[in-house]
């Protein structure tokens, strides 16, 4: 009998292993589930040097998620780096022709912590169409600038809350560092601190935020909570040493 839970990423392959694919293959392992994963670039870095990204063809990467989708219940993706909104756009309506109640968790990245730029705003579609399918989205402080350019941050939240559900990661924030938000319902606003006074930097961190969020909801946890154990979750990952690239461990 299987009683495997299946969960999808779709993202870059990074070869340290700190980000991408194989860092949200480890977040979804230690959360006890089975990581699948479509590849979308290939990055060449490490965890301190960008140099450069190829992506995968749009064909081959739709083709990559016919394939799962033949073998494995998928409920749950998570979403990383992509060539193009263009390209997302394509991606989800076909996850959601595959399974209409799929849940989508969208980390938008538009710059490798290495400083790389991996898109400009010029040349990306309209996002109101991306926000209608997907579940909830994890920026930054500095991601959710670039969504909307022409708006303010309260405004882009505001606009962004009329469609699905932002998880507001503080990293960057300018005040209170460390606290994210929460904003669900279109009208609910749940301010989530900090549990520990400090943290060490790591590469990749979004991501395992992103993936950790993606793991609660696979495990069935309502979205608040699923939150905070996830922020839980992100904090040990980058309290676990002291290096750029942390370690995993198992709930």
């Amino acid at each position: 009998m299987n009683t495997k839970t299946y969960i999808l990423t779709l993202a870059g392959h990074d070869p340290s292993a700190g980000a991408g694919l194989t860092s949200d293959i480890k977040t979804f392992e230690a959360h006890g589930l089975y990581g699948l994963s479509v590849c979308t670039a290939i990055t060449v870095q490490n965890d301190v040097d960008f140099k450069h990204c190829v992506w995968m063809d749009t064909a081959v990467i739709l083709s990559q998620i016919d394939a799962l989708f033949d073998r494995f219940e998928i409920h749950i993706v998570k979403i990383g780096l992509i060539p193009s909104w263009k390209t997302l756009g394509r991606i989800l309506e076909k996850l959601h022709r595959l399974n209409s109640n799929i849940k989508i968790v969208l980390d938008p990245i538009f710059k490798a912590s290495a400083g790389f730029d991996f898109h400009t705003t010029k040349n990306q579609s309209p996002f109101d169409f991306i926000l209608k399918h997907c579940y909830i989205i994890t920026p930054n402080y500095d991601e959710i600038q670039y969504l909307y350019p022409e708006k303010n941050i309260q405004d882009t939240l505001n606009h962004i809350s009329k469609t699905t559900n932002i998880y507001l990661k503080g990293g960057h924030r300018p005040h209170k560092k460390g606290w994210d938000a929460l904003y669900h319902s279109g009208i609910v606003m749940i301010n989530i601190p900090p549990n520990v006074s400090k943290v060490s930097e790591k590469h990749g961190s979004g991501c395992v935020l992103a993936s950790a969020l993606a793991s609660q909801l696979a495990l069935g946890i309502p979205l608040e909570d699923a939150c905070k154990h996830a922020k839980y979750y992100t904090e040990h990952f980058l309290n676990s040493n002291t290096s750029l690239l942390g370690t995993h461990y198992k709930l």
